[in-house]
Parts: C-alpha cells; structure tokens; sequence
C-alpha cells in the first residue's frame, strides 16, 4: 500500500508505515530544511539531533525522522536563521 504527501507543493509517494523521512529520502531529497544558512536533512535517525525537523500539516518542529508519513499530509520545508 503507498501513502501520498504534498511537499512543498509537489506530490511525494512512498510506502504505507514508512516516517515522512523515510519518503523523502525514498523520493531522492536529501535535504529539507535551512538552519543558519546551512541545508539540513536526516543526520541521526533517531530524533536527537533535530536536524530533519519540518512543518506538517502546519505544525512546526516535527521530527521527520519520527513522525509517519500519513495519506494526505502536507509538508513544508522550516528556514531558521
């Protein structure tokens, strides 16, 4: 079964039960927020560094890394200074 997330705008397919991570490294984006001038994406995989954090479904923070991907959801890219 597979699981469709808005991204920015974009439609991103991945698999049923994967994190939202999971789909978007599946999709082939390796970055995914902006921190300090720096591109962030997934470092620890586990939900301690908070370099995977985005916006979902208008909440701000959420752990990529920790959060499964849901049908539907709407994903936004975080820029932090």
């Amino acid at each position: 079964m597979s699981v469709t997330i808005s991204v920015d705008g974009t439609d991103v397919t991945g698999r049923d039960g994967q994190t939202i991570a999971g789909v978007l490294l599946g999709a082939g984006h390796r970055t995914w927020r902006t921190a300090a001038g720096q591109e962030r994406g997934i470092f620890c995989g586990m939900g301690i560094c908070q370099d995977c954090v985005l916006t979902v479904n208008g909440v701000e923070g959420v752990r990529a890394c920790q959060r499964a991907a849901c049908e539907g959801d709407v994903v936004e890219r975080e820029v932090r200074a």
